[in-house]
């Protein structure tokens, strides 16, 4: 079949109006599962500073009737730091924009201020599963928090050829090694270690790739089975253990070599200056605004805590 002669059609036609969807769709990830699920506690100082202890091993605690006692020698806590690092985005519109109609949101400005709060909390995410040590800062250098990996050193296992735990202090990055698998047994030794030290881990956050590891664990019962409803499950939500249940958490801004065991009354955040939008000094025909925020981890014991550390990520 062909047009008639003359047809006026939308290929002839001028001023059709656009056929603009009024939604903006954004697929890229916003999850913090670490960051959302930890205290949120205050800092008075750019150093932040806390105190951890431990019991004496057991011993044989027997005496002599009517003898005399004897103080026994006592260790001090240990005092630990971590520095508040800044956290800091702008966004300028111009005085145009603030009038023009814009599809999919009103004023550009707020749109994008929402915007940048989501990719601030994912930079402070990553920041607190970083293996990155403490930065005091200076006049020319940005202070920095020392993340996860600054912190843990009892409960580590798989460390690979070359690979050495930090100090634990947050003064120094632990080094990588050699990686190798992702496996169930150096995941329960780790689980075993922390119990040994009286933590009682909640919560495992691991990458997409590590997930995918841990759901060959033997044991997990739900391996692509056909559940009660009817659909194929591969699910692994809680991993039981003798030395306490923990749910896995796939998480995005973990380093995908890193698989964390944490139990999460032993983290926390602190904030000396909470995400905050502010406007900036007006300086010509636009509007300036910063999103900032100021905080540090605070790693209230690390023998709560475990790594599997250097797993292969491909």
């Amino acid at each position: 079949m062909a047009q008639p002669t003359n047809t006026f059609d939308t290929y002839d036609s001028v001023g059709i109006r656009e056929d603009l969807s009024n939604v903006i769709y954004n697929v890229s990830p916003e999850e913090t599962p670490l960051l959302s699920s930890i205290a949120k506690v205050k800092a008075s100082s750019t150093l932040h500073e806390w105190q951890t202890d431990t019991l004496r091993d057991s011993a044989v605690n027997a005496h002599i009737e009517g003898d005399d006692t004897v103080a026994e020698a006592r260790t001090a806590t240990t005092r630990l730091q971590n520095s508040t690092q800044i956290f800091k985005n702008a966004v300028v519109t111009s005085g145009t924009d603030d009038v023009v109609d814009n599809a999919g949101r009103g004023k550009e400005m707020s749109y994008q201020i929402v915007k940048v709060g989501q990719e601030q909390k994912l930079d402070m995410e990553a920041a607190l599963m970083a293996n990155q040590a403490r930065v005091a800062g200076n006049s020319t250098t940005a202070r920095k928090m020392a993340g996860l990996g600054a912190f843990v050193k009892t409960n580590v296992t798989n460390v690979g050829t070359g690979g050495a735990n930090p100090a634990g202090d947050g003064s120094n990055a632990r080094t990588d090694g050699t990686a190798t698998v992702f496996s169930q047994a150096d995941f329960d030794s780790a689980m075993q270690g922390i119990w040994a030290e009286g933590g009682k881990p909640d919560c495992v956050i691991l990458s997409a790739f590590q997930m995918d590891k841990a759901l060959g664990f033997v044991g997990n019962n739900n391996q692509r089975s056909t559940g009660a409803s009817g659909k194929v499950e591969n699910l692994l939500n809680v991993y039981v253990t003798p030395w306490g249940s923990v749910e896995f958490i796939p998480a995005r801004e973990n380093r995908s070599r890193d698989v964390w065991i944490v139990e999460k009354d032993k983290l926390a955040l602190a904030q000396l200056r909470p995400m905050k939008s502010q406007a900036l000094a007006k300086t010509g025909d636009n509007e300036k605004r910063q999103v900032v925020g100021e905080c540090t981890l605070v790693v209230r014991n690390e023998k709560a805590l475990g790594l599997v550390a250097d797993c292969t990520v491909s």
